[in-house]
């Protein structure tokens, strides 16, 4: 019998972190579903989500070890959730999740054995790369222990009265080839593939790029699509002020998590030369709606293959950015945090009052 395996969460900004945490459930059985808290939910507990429920459906869907999603899954995993999607046990990662009354939504599936812990992802956290969003300046590149700026504004984050949260610290992501290798799929491309190259930065992997890329990979009956990830310093000449937010290590990692990436080329030239598509045997490369910025010396880098005829624009219907996802997560993310720091201060304020009460008895 199929082992089938449960994971849940809110997956409101799904980086490779979160995609680490579903490959290791997935390995531990044959079938993974996934469940997805719904806004309402997700408010009560925690605070607004900065995705909306079918923008994080999407996401979840679009990564390649999630076999099923499950729209709507209550906030605390209960044996009843487990049954009803015959699933064997339960998969988070080893840190910890409290309701909004402070108890661990995993309680009842761990008491009865069906509940197992994967590894965390060191060197990410939303709260980290929140941080890096709201300092706009490269410095999250580039020597983050000397960077006292840096230190302090992420050191808001993830603060509770008692100090620094285990989970939430601001590290650097260091890449392995193991991790490359756990992540890629290995699979060369077969005769009869459509070999199709996309380039950019996909920084912040999002549902724009999701749908983006489910467009190119509709394209052909047997797409075989190769993304061309320009480095950290390139990004940032086209974009500017501290793009990009992941550096390209990160962005390798949740490209290829994405079930519509064959393979991915780190560090790929900003122009698409005529050596590329060669090597590759490139037969359609494919480029999103926004604005293409021209190379160093002013020339288009897709010159070459508009002269071949194998250049395609593609609308993903979709408008949104990176830029537009910074704005949202910062403007939700400092809303949370007030919210956090006032319920804290009334939790302290009640502990403080119920400490004098009992001082007065004696």
């Amino acid at each position: 019998r199929p082992v089938r395996v449960w994971c849940d969460g809110c997956y409101d900004m799904v980086h490779y972190g979160h995609s680490n945490q579903l490959r290791q459930a997935r390995a531990m059985g044959d079938y993974l579903i996934v469940g997805v808290h719904t806004d309402e939910e997700i408010a009560k507990h925690k605070g607004p989500p900065v995705f909306t429920q079918e923008e994080r459906y999407k996401m979840v869907q679009a990564i390649k070890w999630v076999d099923e999603i499950a729209p709507g899954a209550p906030y605390v995993t209960t044996l009843e959730t487990l049954d009803k999607y015959s699933c064997d046990f339960c998969v988070h990662g080893d840190d910890i999740t409290l309701t909004i009354d402070g108890k661990d939504t995993y309680e009842e599936v761990k008491t009865a054995g069906r509940y197992r812990e994967c590894k965390r992802t060191q060197g990410v956290s939303t709260t980290d790369l929140v941080g890096r969003m709201l300092l706009m300046t490269k410095a999250h590149h580039s020597n983050i222990d000397e960077d006292l700026d840096y230190r302090k504004h992420t050191d808001n984050f993830g603060k509770g009265p008692k100090g620094h949260s285990p989970w939430t610290g601001v590290s650097q992501f260091l890449q392995t080839s193991q991790k490359i290798i756990q992540f890629a799929s290995g699979k060369e491309p077969q005769p009869g593939d459509t070999i199709i190259y996309v380039a950019g930065a996909f920084d912040l992997f999002h549902v724009g790029h999701v749908d983006f890329l489910e467009k190119v990979h509709q394209l052909a009956e047997k797409p075989y699509i190769i993304a061309g990830l320009h480095f950290d310093q390139e990004v940032n000449r086209y974009k500017g002020k501290n793009y990009p937010i992941m550096n390209i290590h990160e962005r390798t990692l949740s490209v290829l998590a994405c079930r519509y990436v064959s393979e991915v080329v780190i560090g790929a030239p900003y122009a698409v030369t005529a050596d590329l598509l060669d090597h590759f045997r490139v037969t359609l490369v494919c480029h999103g709606m926004t604005e293409v910025v021209p190379d160093k010396d002013g020339s288009d880098p897709y010159e070459e293959p508009k002269q071949r005829g194998i250049f395609q624009l593609v609308d993903s219907g979709s408008n949104l950015t990176t830029d537009l996802i910074v704005q949202r997560i910062i403007k939700n993310r400092l809303e949370f945090e007030a919210r956090n720091q006032k319920k804290e201060a009334k939790e302290l304020a009640v502990l403080e009052a119920m400490r004098r009460l009992e001082e007065e008895k004696y």
